[in-house]
């Protein structure tokens, strides 16, 4: 049987193929996955980025995710879902997160990825500082569209 649902928040890089099989493994009632990638851009704010480094504040930051994926699952009838976040250093084309989500019907898991990504950006506690090619470095503040984006839900 499935270990998901389940969110993890880790340094090691993630692959896609095999959390999906994880997330639809014991589910023969699947009808859909949606699963999101999130990765590392070498360009922000017009200015080229070299290095894009997260932290987090461990077990808080955890807590925020799992509330988060359980509040998609009270809005929509999910069979299963997993939120994977990477912290530390990381660099342009790299993973930085996956939202997948399960259900009978497509429209349920195509929601609750938005959802689960616009909460996350807007509410999970990672705080992202980046690295420019001349060295520079700068604490990344979340965007407008970001808050937003999470109104949508509101």
């Amino acid at each position: 049987m499935s270990t998901y649902p389940y969110i993890k928040v880790q340094q090691d890089d993630f692959d896609l193929t095999t959390e999906v099989a994880k997330l639809r493994e014991g589910h023969t009632d699947i009808g859909a996955v949606v699963s999101f990638v999130g990765t590392v851009r070498d360009i922000n704010e017009g200015d080229d980025v070299s290095v894009l480094e997260l932290e987090h504040y461990p077990g808080m930051t955890e807590k925020a995710l799992e509330k988060i994926r359980l509040e998609a699952h009270e809005r929509w009838s999910l069979e299963s879902s997993v939120i994977i976040h990477r912290i530390g250093k990381m660099y342009p084309t790299d993973q930085i997160v996956l939202v997948a989500v399960s259900s009978r019907h497509r429209e349920n898991a195509f929601y609750a990825a938005h959802f689960i990504m616009d909460y996350l950006k807007t509410n999970a506690p990672f705080w992202k500082k980046e690295t420019l090619p001349n060295g520079e470095e700068r604490w990344v503040d979340a965007r407008l569209s970001d808050k937003d984006a999470e109104q949508r839900w509101q």
